[in-house]
């Protein structure tokens, strides 16, 4: 479980296919406090390390299934790719963003960006069958971003990105283009099942 709140920016150092993908990422935390079968967020993407490392940096690998690759962005992984990274939630923690399982429901496009103030304002086209999880003042996780929807147009949202949330993410890099790995907010999801039953 994750709160959709980066707490590091990783950055591929290498990706190989050995029966699934496995990619080996560069990490400012501290790999002596992560155990082997832990999970981490990684562009939202939850998965689990699966070796360890501190030579010549810290790093950590993860095992990518087909499934995996086939509904995320995963499979574009390249070194020197930077990723949003999040450690697991603990007890305890302060649940700053919204909960977020890691789970990705597909790829959101950007299909706008235009400054705003200090901000940039994102537009992304969602799935048409995720489109009605999304709703104004709703939240989504973007690449792992908790974030709030500003303004919903058919499968079209838009969200704004304050200038911190683009210095400690990778959202600083964003295009127009770019597909993003999508999860839309649980409580949405069995929201819209039990309406189905009304």
């Amino acid at each position: 479980m994750f709160t959709g709140i980066v707490t590091d920016v990783g950055r591929i150092i290498d990706t190989r296919v050995a029966g699934d993908l496995r990619a080996r990422i560069a990490t400012h935390y501290d790999v002596g406090g992560i155990d082997i079968g832990a999970s981490i967020a990684c562009d939202g993407v939850c998965l689990t390390v699966v070796a360890l490392g501190s030579e010549p940096e810290g790093w950590f690998d993860v095992e990518i299934s087909a499934e995996t690759v086939s509904k995320t962005n995963l499979g574009n992984w390249r070194p020197g790719k930077r990723v949003n990274l999040e450690r697991a939630l603990k007890v305890g923690d302060e649940l700053g963003g919204h909960i977020v399982s890691g789970h990705v429901d597909g790829l959101a496009e950007v299909v706008g960006v235009r400054p705003e103030g200090g901000s940039l304002r994102v537009t992304f086209r969602a799935p048409e069958a995720l489109a009605k999880f999304i709703a104004p003042k709703g939240s989504v996780a973007l690449n792992g971003t908790s974030l709030t929807v500003n303004e919903v147009s058919g499968a079209e949202f838009g969200v704004n990105l304050i200038p911190h949330t683009q210095e400690v993410t990778t959202w600083g890099e964003v295009a127009v283009g770019d597909r993003v790995n999508l999860e839309v907010d649980t409580m949405a999801r069995y929201v819209a099942r039990l309406r189905e039953y009304d």
